[in-house]
This record gives C-alpha cells, structure tokens and sequence, in this order.
C-alpha cells in the first residue's frame, strides 16, 4: 500500500507542476483543469478510503508549497476529496467515460465548496474562490469534466504502481 501511495503522491506532484507551469498558459478565463486532484480521485476511489485520505494529505501538502495558498488549505481539501472519494469504492462499476466524468466533476465542486466555506471561516487568510458568480467554476468544472475520462485510461496504463492488489 506504501509503495502506491508513494506513487500516487509523485504522479499527483508532477501533475500539479505540469498544470502549473504548461497548462497555466492554456488556461481559458482563468481555470486550467485539475490533474492533480483527478489523479488523487482515481487513486482513492479504485484504492480506498486510507488510501485517498493518505494520499490526499501528502499531495495537498506538496500543492501548498508549489501555491501561494496558506500552508495546509489544500492538504485538508485535498484529503476530505481522498476520503470521500475513497468512500465509493467498489459501489459503482468503473466505466471508461460516465464514473470517472462524474467523480471528477463532483471532486471539483467539492473542493469549491470546501475553499468557500474554508474562506467564511478564514476571511482575509483563505482567498475567495466564488462557486457561482465567475465563469473560473464552471470553466473548470468543464475542464475536469471533459479531461476525466483520459486522465483515468492513462492512469489505467500503469495499474501495477498505482493501484493496490490485496495478497490473500
């Protein structure tokens, strides 16, 4: 298990700094899609609850530093997402286009809402990301909708890092 958490936080780091540094300057109103946190809803829906909520915290720890965010905003978001992801496992047959658009889409909007409810709680600390007003939401809820079922059949190709098999 130590070794696919171990994997999953690297393919999550250099998602982030891939969407951070190339994607950035695709980005359309302000939004590029989250690979990072589809890597993570992957991981954890196909691996567990533990699983996603391990691998969340480390992958949110590393987003915080590549980020200007306060040290530990995306490590909670990021390992609620794990969780809660992880939750699922196993109730739902993981089809190649319907599961992984509709997991991604609800990641998003859940970590919206954690970073709005997060930025009532901290105002002033925890920069404001409005649900509803700006097309940055819905731009991006589109991206991670769209990219989600490609991000989850290239995650398939390396099946034997990522995810865990149980030894009987």
């Amino acid at each position: 298990m130590i070794k696919n958490i171990i994997w999953t936080v690297i393919f999550s780091t250099i998602a982030a700094l891939l969407q951070s540094v190339l994607l950035y300057r695709l980005k359309i109103y302000g939004a590029v899609p989250d690979l990072s946190l589809g890597i993570l809803v992957f991981c954890a829906y196909v691996n567990g609850t533990m699983n996603g909520q391990v691998t969340g915290f480390f992958s949110g720890l590393f987003y915080d530093f590549f980020s200007a965010a306060p040290l530990g905003l995306y490590t909670f978001v990021r390992t609620v997402v794990g969780a809660l992801a992880g939750l699922i496992r196993g109730m739902f047959f993981l089809d190649k286009i319907v599961l992984p658009m509709l997991l991604c889409a609800s990641a998003t909007v859940l970590k919206v809402l954690l970073l709005f409810f997060l930025h009532f709680l901290f105002v002033g600390i925890v920069p404001a990301y409005p649900p509803l007003s700006t097309p940055v939401f819905w731009v991006e809820l589109l991206l991670n909708t769209i990219t989600a079922p490609f991000l989850f059949g290239f995650l398939k190709l390396f099946s034997p890092l990522l995810i865990y098999k149980e030894k009987n």
